[in-house]
């Protein structure tokens, strides 16, 4: 009987989850849209290369909503088994509560073992695949590298600010350069218009101004030489690859597990990078393991939801501990880069409170106790709606 029940749960756990993380996923895709549009619409930018930047931006999401999915199939499960009466049924038939622990406890194992496969492989791959297909689509396509009123250092040794660009002539207005890329002097360039001028490679790049002046500062002679011009060419040559973004250095959450524990032992950076670093390696653990802790909270959650009336009020505290458990662990990110604790405890922290209020909430619906925070949730959640 135990062992036809958990293939029972386990089965009854897997649609939901499959639903949720592809609905999830997607809400989080949506907010790629506008940039995407944007880059398709004005740049024409190749569709698959924004293909492949998607997929390389689904592990970052997905860190997320592993554990989020996790969550809501267990409450959704509990819940309809709560509202079909079978726990009751369980309950007539002697069986303990106890023993749904065993399938749900597995059920979140295999979450977070998915989860760790994700943090600890996939969003670096995804990350630094993004960074480098990212540099190489700027960088190839110059005008997406290019925005208006900002600083743009895409290119070594040489700053460029823009007033205004026209998308639909691809013509620049008010143009501000400084090329740096020679040792010995640095030129600033001023213009009224400008345009990309780029060969078919589409990695040579020339940036053709109009109507502008040109200051060549000499640095060891100390002198600066002004010059005028109708039309004046900069060239660029934008050949791009991995390598060069590796030279430049990874980001932390770039850094696959072995690369991140060589940089924290290598001892030579400073206390606050350590840190950073150290809260990132941790993150990588804590969050996988967060299925375990908000899985296991789940149950008692909709177990106590009993009737359908109660539904929405433990799904509603269901999303709210969900929200907090994120809340917690940015603030422990945040705090922890400050030195005030170590960042061990505090990217764990959020883990335990919610591991440590699963046990307590699960161990008052085992003894029939109904959950303190349910009363309370059910009569906001009914003052909401007569508002």
């Amino acid at each position: 009987m135990p062992s036809i029940l958990s293939r029972y749960i386990f089965k009854e756990l897997l649609s939901p989850f499959s639903v949720s993380i592809t609905f999830l996923t997607f809400i989080f895709l949506m907010t790629r849209i506008p940039e995407i549009t944007n880059m398709v619409v004005n740049y024409n930018t190749g569709i698959a290369s924004l293909v492949m930047l998607i997929i390389y931006t689904i592990p970052r999401f997905m860190e997320f909503t592993i554990p989020m999915s996790v969550m809501i199939s267990v409450l959704l499960t509990a819940m309809r088994m709560s509202n079909d009466n079978e726990i009751i049924a369980l309950k007539g038939s002697g069986i303990s509560l106890s023993r749904l622990v065993l399938p749900v406890m597995l059920f979140c194992t295999l979450g977070t073992i998915l989860s760790l496969w994700i943090t600890i492989w996939g969003v670096p791959w995804g990350r630094f695949s993004f960074a480098v297909t990212g540099a190489e689509l700027a960088k190839s396509t110059l005008n997406l590298a290019l925005k208006e009123r900002q600083f743009n250092n895409t290119f070594e040794g040489v700053m460029i600010y823009i007033t205004s660009i026209d998308i639909k002539t691809s013509e620049f207005s008010d143009i501000f350069i400084e090329d740096s890329r020679n040792p010995n002097s640095v030129n600033i360039t001023t213009a009224s218009k400008g345009v990309i001028v780029s060969d078919d490679s589409g990695y040579n790049h020339t940036f053709r101004l109009f109507k502008g002046t040109i200051n060549q500062v000499d640095i060891k002679a100390r002198s600066v030489n002004a010059l005028s011009f109708d039309t004046y060419d900069i060239n660029f040559d934008t050949q791009f690859g991995k390598q060069d973004l590796e030279k430049q250095g990874k980001d932390y959450d770039e850094m696959y597990l072995y690369e991140l524990l060589d940089f924290i032992q290598s001892g030579k950076v400073d206390s606050k990078e350590l840190r950073s670093a150290i809260i990132e390696l941790h993150e990588k653990f804590a969050i996988p393991f967060s299925c375990l802790a908000l899985g296991l909270l789940a149950l008692p959650l909709g177990i106590s939801s009993g009737p359908s009336s109660k539904r929405s009020s433990g799904f509603g505290l269901a999303l709210s501990f969900s929200l907090c458990y994120y809340l917690l662990l940015a603030a422990a990110r945040s705090v922890g880069e400050t030195e005030h604790y170590s960042p061990v405890i505090g990217i764990w922290l959020p883990d335990i409170i919610m591991g440590v209020t699963a046990i307590y909430m699960f161990s008052r619906v085992s003894q029939e106790k109904s959950l303190i925070f349910l009363p309370f949730w059910s009569k906001l959640i009914l003052l909401l709606r007569i508002r």
